[in-house]
């Protein structure tokens, strides 16, 4: 047996489900797993909107996790805005899923450097340049955990609700067949304003701005 036929096992067993509940949002009532990733021992969430399983077309958000924005309600980001905007698409299709990834703070640089990357760019700088002169990676983040999620529900193909077009390519590369891609735009503050354009400008971020 080749390497590559034991890959896709090899992907399963790293990832397992380790608790199922519902959790009643005003978006719906959802289903909640927790996965845990057994190489990090970091633990992602999937919230799924009605049956999925081996349904198509399924409106997926794959979020990094963001506590300043998804949870401080933070407005130099648009990481919480996206996340309540994914849950109001879903909510009206009836159906979805959002893979929430852990571990994945200030695009994969971790909560202290995010905010001592905040402090350079009070001084002038942008996202990127803050995390270069950091020495730090502008984008470290990972989304095999999120394939393999999807995989282990089910899903036969996605319509990907995103921006940008490095999360579209990792997921391909991991064989999630994505049938459209959705931008998930939200508005445009005076907080946000530099940080998003440095996301189209630096990132290739599809923003219309």
């Amino acid at each position: 047996m080749r390497l590559d036929d034991l890959l896709p096992a090899l992907e399963a067993e790293r990832i397992t489900l380790k608790a199922t509940s519902k959790l009643p949002t005003q978006y719906g009532e959802y289903l909640l797993h927790v996965f845990e990733d057994t190489q990090t021992h970091i633990e992602h969430i999937a919230l799924v909107l009605g049956d999925i399983a081996g349904q198509s077309n399924v409106l997926t958000r794959v979020h990094s996790e963001c506590l300043t924005g998804d949870v401080f309600s933070s407005q130099r980001c648009d990481c919480g805005d996206q996340f309540k905007l994914a849950q109001s698409l879903i909510q009206q299709e009836g159906k979805g899923v959002i893979v929430y990834l852990r571990g994945q703070e200030g695009r994969g640089i971790g909560i202290t450097n995010k905010i001592l990357a905040y402090a350079l760019q009070d001084s002038g700088l942008d996202t990127v340049d803050a995390n270069l002169k950091l020495n730090l990676p502008v984008d470290s983040r990972q989304y095999e955990a999120a394939a393999v999620i999807l995989k282990k529900l089910g899903i036969a193909s996605i319509t990907l609700l995103t921006n940008n077009p490095g999360k579209v390519s990792s997921l391909l590369s991991h064989k999630i067949v994505i049938d459209k891609i959705r931008p998930l735009q939200t508005e445009v503050n005076a907080s946000n304003q530099s940080y998003l354009y440095a996301k189209k400008l630096k990132l290739g971020h599809v923003l219309s701005i």
